[in-house]
């Protein structure tokens, strides 16, 4: 029986109003991004950014009170609280002492975090939402959907049938039309209006003033018009001085909707003269909601650089396929789940927090320097660490951690799965199984795996020497991939040693929260890979060279562990990319390849840990172009196959229809050949390819080169 939130996943991905919008803003976005940075150095731009919000971060309680003092000295009142039942009493406070019975508000999502709207309206005050989206899902009874677009999942058809219901007229689906609708049924709710509500972009402490960024004029409208205005305004969103609103406003459009600038930037400063020459009542509310404890929080600080941006969300695949209704609660997406980890509970999280699958597309594009996936891998750690890991799950990591064990059930699997192997894979698995071949075939376990089968190798005796790190993929389903890297190095004077002592690298355990685990994988497999005096030690798998370069140590600092770290750093100073060592040892002359053939079309799709955390993107092209195919860049070369490690296991619901895209799109590009530098991108594709029935060769870029060396 599937739970509420697996039933929920599979309404939105069988939705194709809601995929479809989704899908079709996410493909604009990404091109219509690339040209509003155009001539900007984006990296530069972040940077700065991020330092900047670092500093008001870690100075909050100067930035408060430079914030008060500054807009009191205005003539505003400030108010501040952690308690968000604090400030929905202000808020109502305010409106009985001045009679208030309707109320307008612009978009903000700290109102929705506090649930404003439904609280002053038990207290008899009708609330009036003004931004388009906001109001259209407050016609339909919905919470935001997107932090920007907030009736972004909505069609044309569904919104004119919400206003047909609120005007008591048939509409037609005329966007002009509809939008006309919603301007004469908002100006009267403006003009009749006893007070405005608003959010803030942005604070900056030195002049006391907030910013609001919209689009449809409507926050002009809210502080405008009604004699009394209350800015809802989260601490996270202070900046120190007024020069610091430049960078954020130059990202927030470009990374929002991809607009070089919004239609409407408001600077308010002090309160504003109402039209019978009144001064306007202006009440900042300064929210903490648990803000301080997470800027105090080593790990977490970093989350307070967000500017709300939502460009996450934007370029998600998990997000495009489920929206935002099924990926958050209150806040969506990445970030979302941070933020509800943090702003209503950490337990709120569990179940948004697994949907992300790791991909990193979210840190490349985020205009805050936020590693949002370090950031929701470290939700999963305490997770764990409250909740415990459940029964299964501690079963599996018990196998997995003891070596001997592990190979011998994979080896006996070998064997048992014979009968349902079809080639070289298994099709269809039976019963409650079943899932893992829905949409995929997977690999059948080799007969003989790498480790044994590397022995039966002959190498020179030479000089220099990698130690290779197989990884489980390479070792027990691909072991030709591992014995195709051999041939590569022997051929450029290296000789290879496989430890056999090696074991998991450890990415399952600490994707999974399992730190604990993790650390267990990466001791042993440093004790083993340590244990000759090698030059390299080279991975064919990104995920793996990952977690040697870079996750055994941060595993170690999360959890104190100071004895194993200065080896920790070594293996690190010595891993490396298959691609990256080869382009290297061809550059400096050691390595031959054919080249002056014509071997016809390959497309390639780039593995995420291997572009987007080792950075590794043009290395294994040039190679591929160098030994005489010709290159086909596929549409969205660089976005996940679903695979995501255990992910595909956990929420096929998901990872199969990310792979359809995947293999779609690689169809297209009408090239015989997709390489790749993954051995678990090709487990995904491959399968999944075998399934679709598509005559295209899936394979490893190692295998494609070592069949290109110089004799």
């Amino acid at each position: 029986m599937k739970s509420d939130f697996k039933e929920s996943i599979d309404r939105a991905v069988n939705n194709a109003n809601l995929t479809g919008a989704l899908g079709k803003f996410s493909e604009a976005y990404k091109v219509n991004r690339a040209k509003a940075y155009e001539g900007i150095d984006f990296e530069v731009l972040r940077t700065t950014i991020a330092e900047r919000k670092s500093h008001a971060a870690s100075h909050l309680d100067l930035m408060a009170a430079a914030f008060t003092r500054n807009a009191e000295a205005l003539g505003a009142k400030v108010f501040q609280t952690n308690d968000p039942e604090k400030v929905k009493e202000y808020i109502l406070k305010v409106a009985k002492e001045n009679n208030v019975k309707t109320v307008v508000k612009s978009k903000s999502m700290a109102t929705e975090e506090i649930h404003l709207n439904s609280y002053l309206e038990k207290a008899g005050i009708a609330v009036g939402e003004t931004d388009l989206g906001e109001w259209i899902i407050q016609l339909a009874g919905q919470t935001p959907s997107h932090m920007v677009m907030p009736a972004i999942h909505m069609t044309k058809e569904e919104v004119s049938d919400l206003f047909s219901k609120e005007v008591n007229e048939r509409l037609t689906t005329d966007i002009p039309r509809l939008v006309e609708v919603a301007r004469k049924e908002l100006r009267s709710k403006f003009l009749a209006a006893d007070m405005g509500i608003t959010g803030g972009n942005i604070a900056v402490a030195e002049t006391g003033s907030i910013v609001l960024v919209t689009n449809e004029g409507n926050a002009r409208m809210v502080t405008t018009l009604p004699k009394i205005h209350i800015a809802l305004v989260g601490i996270e969103k202070f900046v120190e001085k007024f020069a610091d609103v430049v960078p954020v406003l130059t990202a927030l459009p470009r990374s929002a909707t991809a607009q070089l600038l919004t239609s409407y930037v408001s600077i308010i400063t002090g309160p504003a003269p109402n039209t019978d020459g009144s001064m306007k009542d202006l009440h900042i509310i300064l929210m903490d909601n648990r803000r301080t404890e997470m800027a105090n929080d080593p790990k977490f600080k970093q989350a307070m650089q967000c500017i709300r941006c939502g460009s996450c969300l934007n370029v998600c695949p998990v997000f495009r396929l489920v929206g935002g209704h099924v990926f958050g609660k209150i806040y969506t997406g990445g970030i979302g789940t941070i933020l509800t980890a943090w702003f209503d509970e950490l337990k709120k999280s569990e179940e948004i927090q697994g949907l992300c699958i790791q991909c990193g597309n979210c840190k490349e594009i985020c205009p805050g320097k936020i590693d949002i996936p370090e950031l929701i891998m470290e939700i999963r750690r305490r997770l764990v660490q409250k909740e415990g890991l459940p029964l299964l799950q501690k079963a599996i990591y018990r196998v997995v951690n003891n070596r001997r064990l592990f190979h011998g059930m994979l080896r006996a699997a070998s064997i048992a799965g014979k009968p349902l192997t079809s080639g070289k894979f298994l099709r269809h698995l039976p019963l409650f199984l079943a899932d893992l071949t829905d949409g995929r075939s997977l690999p059948a376990i080799a007969a003989e795996p790498f480790r044994d089968r590397f022995k039966k190798i002959k190498q020179p005796k030479l000089k220099e020497k990698a130690a290779f790190y197989a990884g489980c993929l390479i070792d027990f389903a691909y072991p030709e991939m591992g014995e195709a890297l051999v041939k590569i190095l022997n051929k450029a004077g290296i000789e290879v040693v496989f430890p056999e002592e090696q074991t998991c690298c450890g990415a399952p355990a600490r994707y999974s929260g399992a730190y604990e685990v993790a650390e267990k994988n990466a001791i042993d497999n440093i004790k083993a890979l340590l244990s000759e005096d090698v030059q390299y030690v080279i991975s064919a798998c990104p995920t793996c060279t990952v977690a040697l370069a870079h996750e055994f140590i941060s595993t170690f600092e999360s959890l104190g562990q100071t004895e194993w770290m200065p080896r920790a750093k070594e293996l690190a100073g010595k891993t490396v990319d298959f691609s990256s060592l080869v382009k290297k040892l061809v550059d400096e002359g050691r390595l031959t390849l054919k080249e002056g053939r014509k071997l016809g079309k390959v497309t390639y799709h780039d593995s995420c840990h291997l572009k987007r955390t080792l950075h590794v993107s043009e290395e294994p092209r040039e190679l591929l172009n160098k030994v005489g195919y010709e290159l086909t860049e596929m549409f969205e070369c660089d976005t996940c196959c679903g695979m995501g490690g255990s992910y595909s296991i956990k929420l096929p619901e998901i990872s199969a229809p990310i792979l359809q895209r995947k293999l779609t799109n690689i169809k297209e590009t009408g090239a015989p050949v997709v390489a790749m530098d993954c051995p678990g991108c090709v487990m995904q594709i491959r399968g999944g390819m075998d399934q679709d029935g598509a005559d295209i060769r899936v394979r490893h870029t190692v295998e494609l080169l070592a069949e290109q060396l110089e004799d």
